[in-house]
């Protein structure tokens, strides 16, 4: 028997603090930094996004997405044999212990399953993706639980309003089970380190302390351009590899960072706007997260249903791009 695997369940979390563009906006005029809530919108098409208390780690927001995804697969935590998270913000300095691991205890497993992070910026769900599609498809997991967790908030300076009102907290999450029917249809991964310059957290810890900076830099121009060459390239290849054509889509969920990268991919596509999946209006972008957000949100009020084709593409540091073709 042919194994596939298959999203039998979603869940997403978003911390309570909403942050309006207007609110954002008051906030960096105390600094002596101006902005509208129509400058940002009409840039990004983002009206505001939440931010996770001091206390909140992404391993928090993550246990609360996969406690609901869990739920809709009806699974309990060790039912699971691996989790994999996918986040630039993990609870610790040099990553370890990973995230998937404090993910594992905050939901009180004990069956000593694989967990491990993966790391590729806003692409990291569409990596984690695919690498527990191989997973399953090997025959070494059945059941895995892939996560893609951001506290930017963390990351930013808020005295560049270039950057700053982009981003926000968040996390979704799906769990994966092996099927014997075709779920994951096909999946792409590319990267390109030469631009790796162009969006990043350009410091380290040395000796104790931060060498080089702490917060994000983008090269916005840069990272546009990239991002909506890629974007429609990928899902082509995608769709190819699954042997389909564009117009069999039902839904598209890019990476939710700026609606006029959203807007010219699905263009690209030759796919009407409505069957773009937009969350980024509410959300802001929250990297990793932000694909999973999405899904979960458009299962839960109905637009996503059993059998429909969805397309999930992202673009991130690295610079890293891919897409995931899944029949739900």
């Amino acid at each position: 028997m042919t194994l596939y695997s298959k999203i039998i369940g979603t869940g997403s979390y978003l911390p309570e603090k909403r942050v309006t563009n207007q609110e954002l906006t008051e906030q960096l005029a105390a600094k002596g930094i101006e902005t509208s809530d129509e400058w940002i919108f009409s840039r990004s098409g983002i009206s505001a996004r939440h931010y996770a208390e001091p206390e909140q780690k992404s391993s928090d927001l993550a246990v609360h997405a996969a406690r609901q995804a869990l739920a809709m697969a009806g699974l309990q935590p060790d039912d699971i044999d691996l989790i994999i998270v996918a986040s630039s913000t993990p609870d610790f300095f040099g990553s370890f212990p990973s995230t998937a691991c404090i993910v594992q205890r905050k939901l009180g497993m004990s069956n000593h399953c694989a967990a491990v992070d993966v790391q590729a910026v806003c692409s990291g769900f569409v990596y984690a993706v695919a690498t527990a599609d191989s997973f399953i498809k090997s025959g070494a997991h059945k059941k895995v639980l892939v996560i893609g967790a951001e506290v930017f908030s963390r990351i930013l300076n808020f005295d560049d309003r270039g950057t700053c009102v982009l981003f926000g907290d968040g996390a979704g999450a799906i769990v994966l089970g092996a099927s014997s029917e075709p779920g994951i249809l096909a999946t792409k991964l590319h990267a390109d380190g030469r631009h790796a310059d162009i969006l990043s957290v350009p410091g380290n810890v040395s000796g104790g302390a931060v060498a080089g900076s702490a917060f994000l830099y983008m090269d916005g121009p840069a990272v546009f351009k990239l991002a909506v060459s890629v974007l429609e390239k990928v899902a082509h290849e995608a769709l190819e590899h699954a042997g389909m054509r564009a117009d069999q889509l039902d839904w598209l969920i890019p990476h939710q960072a700026n609606i006029r990268i959203m807007n010219s991919t699905a263009k690209k596509l030759g796919l009407p706007l409505e069957k773009m999946v937009v969350t980024v209006d509410q959300h802001g972008n929250t990297s990793a997260a932000s694909i999973p957000l999405a899904l979960d949100i458009a299962v839960r009020d109905g637009r996503i249903k059993k059998g429909d084709n969805v397309m999930m593409e992202g673009v991130g540091g690295g610079f890293t791009w891919g897409a995931v073709l899944a029949r739900m």
